[in-house]
């Protein structure tokens, strides 16, 4: 088959190979109560598992912010009979790798190995001991908080995270997607925190696994369930509540950088939301599309105010943020704001035209499969697919969902979504 050939067929609408688009995911739950979703796929000598637990930053309680990182970093720095120096030599023997992370949602924790029986036995007994048994030693809970409070006191000294993190005060309130670490909660959180905090969210109730690789069905629930078995029951958690939307802001830092950073946005979208793809295709063409976006062509082509200009939504459990981003030259930052802010009331008003809709389409679905051509990008599909509760046939949609948008849809879900009088904007080294 010729590339062109193959091209045309990425493009065709509803066509048959839109129905094969995603792997197949198969889902349960084990005994323990933690949610699993799982693709076998034979290709590679691999498996790949996350485990997601509701114990993203939005979880700390009040007065503990960072503690959610923290607990996250010290699970793997000591189990029941092991120190961090003999784990990370387990897991190098065997050719494994563990790595995660914490967002406002989740609190992840990701394992790859070889899937054969010889690499992948210590390799899991390892991920159940992180999971179940962690030590937390006091030495270690030491150094790990005095990194964690000299790499924010540095980090509060670059323009991107002042800038960051004040559109998020200002976008969420007191909203938990608002709250965030400071030097001071940070240097506050004791050995009995960090214990606390996972004792309350690394549960079985609050997990959710993805399996990705070289097993069976059944060898998928067995691990689920040796992974699951020794985790905690825990009392119900209560959902995050529903922020409210912002009154319109501006906000100006001063800094000594040499560029202005512009942020702005507002709560917009909750994931498995309706609107999320006309939200996501309109986008494309008002500043997630690159070079051929209209923010990109006005902001930087036309008038040279930025290299790069940005628009993205990130829907969480509640209504994750609308933002826009660039860096300009002091000087530009007023011009470069207004042309921003004309941009986007302009798409408001009128939405993308029929050629950029079109565009947009051939785009999403083109790539489409470049999303799901390794078993850690499916692995991060999975996880999300499980820890959201979306469809399992959401990979399987995702084409057809995009394709079915029309020029309507997109109005009136920026209508719904994106509403100047919530706006809110930050401008820092922009005096």
């Amino acid at each position: 088959m010729t590339c062109c050939k193959l091209w045309i067929l990425l493009l065709v609408p509803l066509a048959t190979q839109v129905a094969t688009a995603g792997p197949r995911v198969e889902h349960w739950q084990t005994t323990a109560g933690a949610r699993v979703n799982f693709v076998e796929t034979r290709a590679l000598p691999i498996l790949d598992i996350q485990v997601d637990f509701a114990a993203g930053t939005a979880r700390e309680p009040d007065g503990r912010a960072g503690v959610a990182s923290l607990t996250r970093k010290l699970v793997e720095l000591g189990v029941a009979g092991m120190d961090e120096t003999q784990i990370a030599s387990r897991l190098a023997d065997v050719g494994a790798r563990l790595s995660g992370g914490v967002d406002q949602d989740r609190a992840s924790v990701v394992l790859r190995t070889l899937s054969m029986a010889d690499k992948r036995r210590p390799a899991l007994d390892m991920l159940r001991a992180i999971l179940a048994t962690p030590q937390f030693p006091a030495d270690v809970f030491a150094r790990e908080k005095a990194r964690a409070l000299a790499a924010l006191k540095e980090s509060l000294t670059k323009p991107a995270t002042l800038g960051s993190r004040s559109l998020w005060s200002a976008m969420y309130g007191s909203h938990p997607y608002g709250r965030q670490a400071t030097p001071e909660s940070v240097a506050a959180l004791e050995r009995a925190d960090v214990v606390a905090f996972h004792g309350q969210t690394y549960t079985a109730p609050r997990a959710t696994l993805a399996i990705v690789g070289d097993l069976s069905r059944a060898e998928a629930e067995a691990v689920a369930e040796e992974l699951t078995a020794a985790l905690p029951a825990a009392p119900g958690m209560a959902a995050i509540p529903v922020p409210q939307l912002p009154p319109a802001s501006e906000e100006r830092i001063a800094h000594p950088a040499a560029q202005a950073h512009l942020l702005l946005g507002l709560p917009a979208l909750r994931r498995g939301d309706p609107d999320f793809f006309p939200l996501l295709v309109g986008n494309y063409s008002l500043g997630g599309g690159g070079f051929v976006s209209r923010l990109v062509k006005a902001v930087r082509d036309q008038r040279g105010l930025a290299y790069s200009v940005y628009s993205y939504f990130q829907p969480l459990a509640q209504m994750g943020p609308f933002r826009i981003g660039l860096q300009t030259k002091k000087a530009q930052a007023q011009e470069a704001l207004e042309v921003t802010r004309e941009v986007l009331g302009r798409f408001l008003a009128q939405g993308p035209t029929e050629e950029e809709l079109l565009a947009a389409k051939q785009n999403l679905i083109g790539s489409f499969p470049l999303r799901l051509d390794s078993n850690s990008k499916i692995l991060g599909s999975v996880a999300l697919i499980g820890f959201y509760q979306l469809p399992l046939d959401y990979l399987d949609r995702y084409p057809e969902n995009v394709e079915k948008v029309t020029l309507d849809d997109i109005k009136a879900a920026f209508a719904r979504r994106v509403s100047p009088e919530h706006l809110v904007t930050v401008i820092v080294a922009g005096e």
